[in-house]
């Protein structure tokens, strides 16, 4: 008997393998609502400049964690793609492999965890440049996160940045503000920070009124300057 596999095109095997992952894949669409131009990030994902008004979209296989979004201000890169930021720089490139310097707002998230449901938060653990919606676009899940304070405007003279206000963390490298040894409270610093975003990351043990969940298989957006 002739193999069933030596009958049929190669072709579309191929597609299907490419097309299956992403039908189970998160979509992410990231938007630039801000007055001025960013440059979007995210690993998984890479970068992309936005312009005003600008949308970007990413697809996101299920399983993914440690995974985040952030805005890069102040970018200036060549036709190669290698430049800086003044904020979120990611190693100098346009196309973000590694996480982004400080101070940086984060949309962060995990698919798929525990119970089939991911994980969702905003953190200011490492500082904030702009402000951020991040929430879900699909109707199994309702409930989205903001930080839209006037952060940068107010922040403490300690924590002051160009283009953004650091995390005590970022400025003092102590375990008082780092919690290295897993051990840390809220702060002065931290009680800056969750007075005006209540529902974003403060510091790193803020885990009870900042961590969101959304079933398995939702899709999401994050707004830069919503």
């Amino acid at each position: 008997m002739t193999s069933l596999f030596k009958t049929l095109p190669i072709i579309p095997f191929l597609l299907i393998a490419l097309i299956f992952p992403l039908s189970n894949a998160a979509r992410f669409e990231i938007r630039n609502n801000c007055g001025y131009t960013v440059w979007g990030a995210a690993v998984p994902g890479g970068g992309r400049r936005l312009n005003r008004g600008e949308t970007w979209t990413i697809n996101v296989s299920p399983g993914t964690k440690g995974a985040r979004i952030w805005a890069r201000t102040n970018c200036n890169f060549d036709g190669a793609g290698r430049g800086s930021c003044q904020t979120g720089d990611c190693g100098r490139v346009l196309e973000c492999k590694a996480y982004g310097q400080p101070p940086n707002t984060l949309a962060e998230y995990a698919l798929n965890q525990f119970n089939n449901l991911d994980f969702f938060d905003i953190s200011l653990v490492d500082g904030f440049n702009v402000p951020m919606e991040f929430s879900p676009t699909s109707d199994r899940c309702s409930r989205g996160i903001r930080c839209t304070a006037d952060i940068n405007g107010q922040c403490p003279r300690e924590l002051k940045a160009p283009g953004g206000c650091n995390n005590p963390c970022t400025v003092f490298k102590t375990d008082q503000y780092c919690c290295n040894s897993g051990n840390c409270g809220p702060t002065n610093f931290s009680k800056y920070f969750k007075d005006r975003c209540p529902d974003a990351y403060s510091y790193p043990k803020d885990d009870q009124t900042s961590t969101f969940t959304c079933p398995g298989g939702t899709n999401y957006k994050v707004v830069f300057c919503p």
